[in-house]
């Protein structure tokens, strides 16, 4: 026989599974990765003491500027994402939660995510290569380029990768520094037509690239919006869609001149 309660007690009992699924969705694991600024490096210069840029086959130019490519860092793909972690980082600008497909895409584990993004780093310095050389009007039979860049995967490199290049072998194509002796920071993908590719994390970027001395962002136009977004005050955001508009638009920043396009 059922005894009949009385409403606060009624409620009071139905509120328990209520709270005890709260409880258990606050500690359950969600498919999503908790990502930051990372580091950035200067493609100009070196990486824990190796050149990123080695050409041969050819005469290469001192440069006076930098450009610093830009990373996020993410939790793992087998970390514990709760929901906890997602409320304490979404409103933060300096912190981004972002679907773990779109960070690890490879799969579940630390082994296979880090050997693909060490496939697309190989694929993307491949491309960098062929697009600068190309731009360039010189052959790979007889200018030979080695890229390298320790503990960085992905291909979000692309873009400056293949701006060091022309940068190191033909300068402005007059004779200064492609950078105008600023600090150049970007991301976005290359192939080896020169077009450039969207990349994630652009917002976050553009905080690691105010971190550390930028004070000009190339991101790839059409993730001007994301980029706008807690946009550090001093960073200018120029949007690229080819190599050649990102050559044109640091040529007219650096002679002053010419039209500068702007999100």
């Amino acid at each position: 026989m059922l005894s009949r309660l009385s409403r606060p007690k009624a409620l009071a009992v139905c509120a328990l599974p209520v709270v005890a699924l709260l409880a258990t969705a606050a500690f359950a694991p969600l498919p999503f990765s908790l990502a930051q600024p990372g580091p950035t490096a200067n493609v100009l210069g070196e990486n824990k003491g190796t050149p990123v840029i080695t050409v041969s086959g050819a005469a290469t130019r001192r440069t006076s500027g930098q450009l610093r490519m830009v990373t996020i860092v993410a939790t793992g793909p087998d970390a514990r994402v709760s929901v906890g972690d997602v409320i304490g980082d979404w409103f933060r600008t300096d912190r981004a939660v972002m679907p773990r497909d779109s960070v690890y895409p490879s799969g579940n584990s630390v082994k296979e995510a880090e050997e693909h993004n060490r496939a697309q780093m190989r694929q993307s310095q491949n491309a960098a290569t062929q697009a600068a050389l190309k731009y360039l009007g010189l052959s790979a039979d007889q200018v030979r380029v080695k890229l390298k860049l320790a503990d960085v995967g992905g291909p979000s490199a692309g873009l400056l990768f293949t701006l060091g290049i022309i940068d190191k072998l033909d300068g402005d194509g007059g004779g200064g520094d492609l950078t105008g002796g600023r600090t150049i920071a970007g991301t976005g993908t290359i192939d080896a037509d020169g077009k450039v590719g969207a990349v994630g994390g652009v917002a976050l970027k553009t905080q690691a690239a105010h971190r550390d001395g930028a004070t000009v962002f190339l991101v790839p136009k059409a993730e001007c919006a994301d980029a706008e977004a807690g946009l550090p005050k001093g960073l200018r955001l120029v949007p690229v869609t080819t190599l050649k508009g990102a050559v044109d638009s640091l040529v007219a920043l650096e002679k002053g001149k010419g039209t500068v396009p702007a999100c």
